[in-house]
């Protein structure tokens, strides 16, 4: 069993909680690396919300 089907298991029933903390993550790592990996970060966080089974959410582009 991988460490994915792990976390898929443990977090069945809270997409929705998952899915905030891959974004306050993503705002942590955005704030330390001051916006210098935001895309990647947002492509990363994206992956993650569409590999855990969360709600599909639309990105919006950064200025």
């Amino acid at each position: 069993m991988s460490i994915m089907d792990k976390l898929k298991g443990m977090l069945k029933g809270h997409e929705d909680q998952a899915g905030k903390g891959i974004d306050k993550a993503g705002d942590h790592v955005d704030d330390k690396t001051q916006g210098k990996y935001r895309s990647q970060v947002d492509t990363a966080q994206q992956r993650m919300k569409d590999e855990l089974g969360g709600q599909q959410r639309d990105i919006p582009p950064h200025p």
